[in-house]
């Protein structure tokens, strides 16, 4: 079970860094791809923008080194739900929008149904580790 937990927290901490990289690099980019989702305000999308990949970047640090997993999963999980909630409500309004994952390239090809499902399994992988850390926590108790 260990084993098992190790291996899926690294996993997902690996994917939180990687998905922070290119939004970190580039926020105005990443600004335009917050604003095309069309939920938030104009004025929350440039706050969001900035905070968002930093918010990612310090999570995945925080899987892969087993800092704060507990936290870090919670937090994961949480956003997981969001994202999947922004892109379903965008897929039901008929917009395909870039989601920003992995890549701020504005000419990134738009697939919402795929990102659908690969974020419906990120979403129950950092759900299956959060669980997996409680359970381990209390067995040490």
């Amino acid at each position: 079970m260990k084993r098992l937990l190790h291996f899926l927290r690294t996993v997902l901490g690996l994917i939180f860094l990687l998905a922070s990289f290119d939004k970190l690099l580039h926020p105005q980019d990443f600004a335009y791809i917050v604003a095309n989702y069309r939920i938030l305000p104009d004025l929350l999308v440039n706050p969001v923008a900035l905070f968002l990949p930093w918010l990612e970047f310090v999570c995945g640090l925080c899987l892969v080194f087993n800092v704060f997993s507990r936290g870090a999963t919670f937090i994961i999980t949480t956003l997981m739900s969001i994202f999947l909630a922004a892109l379903g409500f965008n897929y039901i309004r008929g917009l395909d929008v870039a989601c920003g994952c992995f890549t701020t390239d504005p000419s990134a090809q738009a697939d919402t149904a795929w990102t659908l499902i690969r974020d419906g399994v990120i979403a129950l992988t950092s759900l299956l580790v959060f669980w997996l850390l409680v359970l381990e926590q209390r067995k040490s108790r």
